[in-house]
Order: C-alpha cells, then sequence, then structure tokens
C-alpha cells in the first residue's frame, strides 16, 4: 500500500494487521481520486473508520488543507499515527481516537468538504452514520459524502435523510457511493 500522487507519491505506509481492517487497494484508490480530484484542493476531508488512514493522507497529498481521522482500534491508531510521521502529514491533520457516532460531534468545521467513510460491510454503519450526519452544522449542500459498500448494498435509505446519490461506481467486489445533501 501507497500513495498514488501528490506531495507523497509514492511512499508506502502501514496497514494493521489481522481482520480488522480492510485496505482499499491502490487500484480502487487511484479511481476513488479521479472521481474527486475536482473537490480535493484545499478541501477540509473527513475520514471515518479510518483504518491505517492511507484514503486521507491521499487527500492530503493531493492538496486538501486539512483532514480529520476517526478510529478507535488500538493497532489502526498506531498505523494512522505512523503514516502521518512519515509523510511529515501530521500538521495538517487530527487524529480523533474515539468511536465514529461520538466523533462526528467533535469535527468543529464550518464545512466539511468532502467525508469518506469504509465501514465494516453490511451492519448498516453507513445509514447510522448519515442519521447523525444529516444534523451537522459542517454538512452542507457542498459536502460531498463518500460510502464504501459491498455491492449487495441498497443506497436508496439516503432518500430518507434528505440527500440524494450524485454516483455510484461499481467494482468487482464493492462500490463507492456519493452522494450530496438535498437543496432546501
Amino acid at each position: 500500500m501507497r500513495v498514488i500522487a501528490g506531495e507523497a507519491r509514492s511512499l508506502p505506509l502501514k496497514a494493521p494487521g489481522g481482520d480488522g481492517t480492510r485496505p482499499t487497494t491502490d487500484r480502487i484508490k487511484e479511481t476513488l481520486f479521479n472521481i474527486m480530484q475536482p473537490y480535493i484542493p484545499g478541501c477540509v476531508f473527513v475520514d471515518l473508520f479510518a483504518g491505517s488512514g492511507a484514503v486521507g493522507i491521499e487527500a492530503i497529498s493531493r492538496g486538501a488543507r486539512h483532514a480529520y481521522f476517526v478510529e478507535n482500534g488500538r493497532e489502526p491508531i498506531s498505523c494512522i499515527t505512523d503514516n502521518l510521521k512519515f509523510t511529515k502529514f501530521e500538521d495538517r491533520a487530527t487524529l480523533i481516537k474515539q468511536d465514529v457516532y461520538l466523533a462526528l460531534y467533535n469535527i468543529h468545521e464550518k464545512e466539511a468538504d468532502i467525508i469518506f467513510l469504509d465501514p465494516p460491510y453490511n451492519m448498516g454503519h453507513d445509514e447510522k452514520v448519515l442519521a447523525i450526519l444529516k444534523d451537522m452544522p459542517y454538512v452542507t449542500e457542498n459536502t460531498l459524502i463518500v460510502m464504501e459498500g459491498s455491492l449487495e448494498t441498497d443506497y436508496s435509505f439516503v432518500a430518507d435523510y434528505g440527500f440524494h446519490i450524485k454516483k455510484q461506481k461499481l467494482y468487482k467486489t464493492n462500490q463507492h457511493v456519493f452522494i450530496e445533501r438535498n437543496e432546501v
């Protein structure tokens, strides 16, 4: 696993061991960032269920102003800390070491430009997170929320929370769903 592009291009990143995380492959990460690239320069990026921190670090490398990393596992937190130190991105990062549902209340930004979440698949975390995000002041009609999930996940629930699907990208084993708040 490595940083694909930008300031830290080609630097290797640590990944937590075991089955607790599923690092996004370089090929899928590259496709994801090709889609998100117009939103990245100068953005505030939020990486929920951050794992190794590779997605948020990629965002900083490509020009994000600041990234929040939310993770509560001891080994993933250690990986994120080491990866931020190795890439020299500590000054552009905030690591929130707590449960995602609590951490959403500890992001103090006027606006989050991109919120990325890659929770454990098929456990309902994506819908529970969206239920909280709908009321967060930093989620505006300009915020892009990107959810990674299994191919079986039905994201029609986003409409129940005042959002719509802007784009859906299917891969062999998973998908990315890009959603935005409905205009008021």
